[in-house]
């Protein structure tokens, strides 16, 4: 099964109109794009200073669903996400040092190298939950003269500089911090004290390098040698990449409170008028994880290679994510991972057997309404703010429609699939088969044994067939009598 083609919409689903939420309004709009027939997506991408944890991961998943919807309703989609190499201080309010300076001193390693070992990480989590590759990846350190020329455009009229850089004057835009609904100047308190702001939410532009100090990334410009601010570096890049105003300016829920304010009050300075810079600003809800290892100050935090080390495929993760609206949080367990792993292995046994009918499937049936009914309500779920949860069943009941033609059922499971990005057509139960990093026996004596076992039921010893049996459950492997398949790891964790 090729996964679906994108654009490939019929007109009952293209005609419902898709509903988002904007964080700008807090409510749910109709989306009408910008360029008739376009969707232009910017999505915040990770600062490539670690590895990024699951719950970085989950803003990724939320902005692939909202690509693969907008792609299946017929839009051109062009997906940008950003790597920050640069600029961004250990506190998203504009304070402590740049985390790839002070990662690159903490391992005594070249910033260059850390940025492109993480950067390279990161592409591998991305492809490891079926994320699609958007249309542009954009380097901040790519972009650092246009960050320059923009700062000296605006620098004029919404701009001063102090000894630390040049800082950008929030007063001099309308209704700054609408997006976060900050209500007062000390209502942010994760906002750096500096001596000589005029206001407390003002944020940096540039940074000077201090005095008799030197950093490996620094740039001359009119402020002195130094490097951009964090938040220059999105608004410049989404302009040069989507123009302004574009449809869609995603992030995860923390970015709504200081970063994408601060965004948008550069784009309004840079543009000249009240525009936000984006249609819409949409926001995923965190990731909880009650014991505390999702921060990458914890040591072995919450990565994806963790998972896979022990045992658990990359896309039970995606289909967790998937059970949850992107708005609500969404509580992390090993218990919730393993039931997201069996379900995605039951889905998967499903769709093997239909791709089985299919190959022996004869001449093609009428149309069958209740194919036509399950697609409606798929549009109806997906076009009510991207609400997956309801996809999920509809998908397992398609699987159970065992008297209605196959490839009908077939070619709505290809449409499930584009949105939900499980992989289905590739996907089988030896993929989620993955060993974990503690075993120490391998597939080949695994196979082996099972041999031998058979051997022994043939030959009626029973008592050596339960010593394997019982060998091989103490080293973590499940045997599955009957199944073809015949045995599964077993994960304890």
């Amino acid at each position: 099964m090729n996964e679906i083609t994108d654009n490939m919409s019929s007109d009952s689903i293209s005609s419902k109109p898709l509903m988002l939420f904007n964080s700008m309004t807090r409510k749910l709009e109709a989306f009408t794009p910008v360029h008739e027939g376009e969707a232009r997506v910017y999505t915040c991408g990770p600062t490539v200073y670690n590895y990024p944890h699951i719950g970085n991961m989950r803003a990724y998943v939320f902005a692939d669903l909202l690509g693969r919807t907008l792609s299946w309703k017929g839009y051109k989609l062009t997906h940008v996400i950003n790597i920050t190499d640069v600029g961004h201080l250990t506190d998203d309010g504009d304070a402590g040092e740049d985390k790839l300076e002070k990662a690159a001193a903490e391992r005594a390693q070249s910033i260059w190298d850390i940025a492109r070992h993480y950067t390279e990480a990161y592409w591998e989590d991305i492809k490891a939950l079926n994320i699609r590759q958007p249309a542009h990846w954009s380097i901040a350190t790519d972009y650092v003269p246009q960050m320059i020329e923009y700062a000296k455009a605006i620098a004029d009229k919404h701009c001063y500089e102090l000894d630390s850089g040049l800082y950008f004057d929030v007063s001099t835009v309308a209704d700054y911090g609408r997006l976060a609904r900050a209500a007062t100047e000390d209502g942010e308190g994760r906002i750096e004290a500096v001596e000589g702001k005029r206001n407390a939410a003002d944020f940096a532009i540039w940074r000077k390098t201090p005095e008799g100090e030197s950093r490996q990334m620094e740039w001359d410009s009119p402020w002195g040698k130094g490097a951009p601010g964090w938040h220059l570096e999105c608004s410049v890049m989404s302009e040069a990449l989507l123009g302004l105003p574009f449809d869609i300016h995603t992030g995860g829920i923390d970015h709504r409170e200081i970063h994408h304010p601060n965004e948008i009050a550069q784009n309004q300075a840079h543009s000249g008028c009240d525009h936000s810079g984006a249609q819409f600003w949409m926001h995923n809800n965190f990731l909880i994880d009650r014991s505390g290892k999702m921060s990458k100050s914890s040591g072995e935090f919450l990565r994806l290679q963790l998972l896979i080390d022990k045992g658990i495929h990359p896309l039970a993760y995606r289909l967790m994510c998937m059970q949850a609206h992107y708005r609500s949080e969404l509580e992390f367990s090993w218990d919730n991972l393993i039931a997201a792993l069996t379900r995605l292995k039951r889905i998967v046994m499903g769709v093997e057997r239909l791709q089985e009918r299919l190959a022996t499937a004869q001449d093609a049936k009428a149309p069958h309404p209740k194919i036509a009914e399950i697609r409606d309500q798929l549009n109806a779920a997906i076009s009510n703010d991207l609400n997956s949860p309801p996809v999920i069943p509809l998908l397992e009941e398609l699987l159970s429609l065992k008297k209605i033609d196959a490839a009908q059922r077939m070619d709505l499971l290809q449409e499930i699939d584009l949105l939900l990005g499980l992989n289905l057509g590739k996907l089988t139960r030896v993929d989620l088969r993955l060993p974990p990093k503690s075993v120490s026996i391998s597939e080949t004596e695994i196979e082996q044994k099972l041999d031998m076992r058979q051997q022994s039921k043939i030959a009626k010893d029973f008592a050596a067939a339960d010593a394997i049996r019982d060998d091989l459950m103490a080293q973590g492997v499940e045997l599955m009598d009957g199944d073809p398949l015949r045995w599964e790891w077993s994960i304890k964790i």
